[in-house]
């Protein structure tokens, strides 16, 4: 006779710290659950939480919460399937990343992680206890092992569980996205599923929080490493999976199979997500922006339109008499076309009045980059301003590639709440806004056609702060620029390694120079989009004060 079992996987996005709106989504899923007459609801990694915790979860009544709520979804879901959660737990023996499973009534089974990352964004070794390998568990006719993300890219867990009695594998995860992280997975996934010959569930959150964008797509493997089911990226997604087995062996029968995204409109789709989640989860509804009519504040604008709607997005011009009337165009033509609005606030008569304040002689000794910075501080002032009168979180604009060479003014164009894309290389900048022109898909927001001119993405960048000047007049092209960068902070890479790459050698040691002094910067920049494993802030730590330089 064939055995059956249906799982209903839930890929959904928490919040941290609101434990009871997290779990009301659970509640709304058993229910969709119950109706499909499922065995057992699986929720994500840290879900009744929200992940990462930081901190937050070594606060004694913080944990307490956690588990009066764990133990209240129990009773409410008595009398139903079966529910598979995650969430921390505290015994006599320490605090535990662990997995709930919640049968009539009560916690049946509490899962602990065996194996915690300490690397990149995670810092799980200073936070939880490591566990014995925990063994399998019965629900209805199946004996499920479950282990916890990265317990499942390693082999002797996912054994271990194949050894003990396991006939297949519930893998929950709170897994960020990163460029190219989601064949990684598969290929881990497909590893474990050859090895143990066992089917997988892998069930990833979804959502943004802080820095940090987790992407769904979740899947279910065969034997073999057949796709049985795939969920989509960076949406919440329910999806209930049918188990059977016949003779020995479990198999998911095929369901629902997400369309792949490619790696621009993954990355568009996390800038996306993640400001939505950032002003949203922070108590904004809003943002403002200082839309200059280059390619930088108008992908913001674009991302901000598309994450929060064009009623959402406030833009502000604020021209000096270095601004051309090219950029007071361009600005207009992307506030027109996304829909959003704009305000000019022009900053001649304000820098007048600092240039009275200062004096005479602040200004005709060595004058220079002080007096363009006090332009940038200026716009800075008066955007923050409006922040902070109308309830707007203002939005930073400055690319991976000024970011990591300090081409940006601190209390400048530096302020702001978010910087969706922070971790975004000028070269790729260009790259997104020629896809955003060419695409529009069905969780954007904003306007479908072009909406950055091809001649915001065609002139050469400036920061119009004085005559004729442009960004290549102190930095090296951005396709050298970007090069050199790639290789110094994403892959470690020293002077020597660049240099054999074909880039000179001088210019190599002024960008290493230039990323070293710029750290005390980024140490005071806003938060913004994760979108690769060596994103600044978490993922690469370096002193402020450093007098290192490679001489090689």
């Amino acid at each position: 006779m064939t055995k059956k079992f249906q799982l209903t996987m839930a890929q959904l996005n928490a919040t941290v710290g609101d434990i009871s709106g997290n779990c009301d989504k659970v509640f709304s899923a058993w229910d969709e659950a119950k109706e499909a007459k499922s065995d057992m609801l699986m929720l994500p990694e840290m879900f009744v939480t929200g992940y990462q915790l930081q901190d937050l979860v070594v606060k004694p009544s913080f944990v307490q919460d956690v588990t009066f709520h764990i133990n209240l979804l129990a009773e409410k879901c008595g009398d139903g399937p079966v529910i598979g959660i995650g969430a921390p737990f505290q015994d006599v023996t320490g605090l535990y990343n662990a997995f709930y499973v919640l049968a009539f009534g009560a916690v049946q089974n509490i899962i602990k992680k065996h194996i915690l990352p300490n690397e990149g964004v995670f810092d799980e070794v200073r936070l939880y206890q490591k566990s014995n390998i925990s063994g399998p568990y019965k629900v209805g006719p199946l004996r499920i092992g479950t282990p916890i993300c990265e317990d499942a890219w390693h082999a002797d867990v996912p054994e271990a569980l194949f050894e003990s009695g396991a006939e297949v594998l519930f893998v929950p995860n709170g897994s960020p996205y990163a460029r190219n992280k989601m064949d990684a997975r598969i290929t881990q996934m497909v590893a474990r599923v050859v090895e143990t010959r066992l089917p997988l569930v892998y069930l990833n959150m979804v959502g943004g929080q802080d820095d940090q964008v987790f992407d769904g797509g979740s899947f279910v493997l065969n034997r073999g490493g057949e796709l049985a089911v795939s969920l989509p990226q960076f949406e919440e997604s329910i999806a209930h999976v049918k188990f059977e087995k016949k003779g020995d062996d479990w198999h998911a029968l095929t369901g629902q199979l997400a369309i792949s995204k490619t790696s621009l409109e993954q990355d568009y789709a996390a800038m996306v997500l993640s400001l939505r989640d950032y002003v949203q989860k922070t108590g904004f509804s809003s943002v403002i922006i200082g839309l200059s009519g280059g390619i930088d504040s108008s992908i913001v604008t674009a991302i901000a339109t598309d994450a929060l709607g064009p009623q959402n997005v406030h833009c502000v011009m604020l021209p000096s008499e270095y601004t051309s009337q090219n950029s007071l165009d361009d600005a207009a033509a992307v506030a027109d076309v996304l829909g959003v609005t704009l305000r000019t606030v022009p900053i001649e008569i304000p820098r007048s009045s600092i240039n009275e304040v200062l004096g005479e002689d602040f200004f005709t000794k060595n004058p220079g980059l002080a007096e363009e910075n006090i332009q940038s501080r200026l716009r800075g002032l008066l955007l923050m301003a409006l922040s902070n009168k109308y309830g707007h979180m203002l939005l930073t604009t400055g690319n991976k590639s000024e970011v990591a060479v300090g081409y940006s003014t601190i209390y400048g164009d530096m302020s702001g709440g978010f910087n969706p894309i922070k971790d975004l290389y000028k070269t790729r900048v260009f790259e997104i806004c020629k896809w955003r022109n060419e695409h529009h898909c069905h969780w954007m927001m904003g306007p479908m056609g072009v909406v950055i001119d091809p001649r915001i993405i065609e002139k050469p960048p400036s920061a119009e702060l004085r005559d004729n000047q442009r960004d290549d007049d102190t930095l090296p092209p951005y396709h050298i620029l970007d090069g050199i960068l790639t290789m110094l902070v994403d892959q470690d890479a020293g002077v020597s390694d660049c240099v054999a790459a074909g880039y000179d050698c001088n210019i190599v040691k002024k960008v290493e120079n230039l990323l070293y002094v710029s750290e005390y910067k980024r140490f005071q920049a806003a938060p913004g989009t994760r979108l690769s494993e060596r994103a600044f802030w978490l993922d690469r730590r370096y002193p402020i004060s450093n007098h290192w330089r490679d001489k090689s």
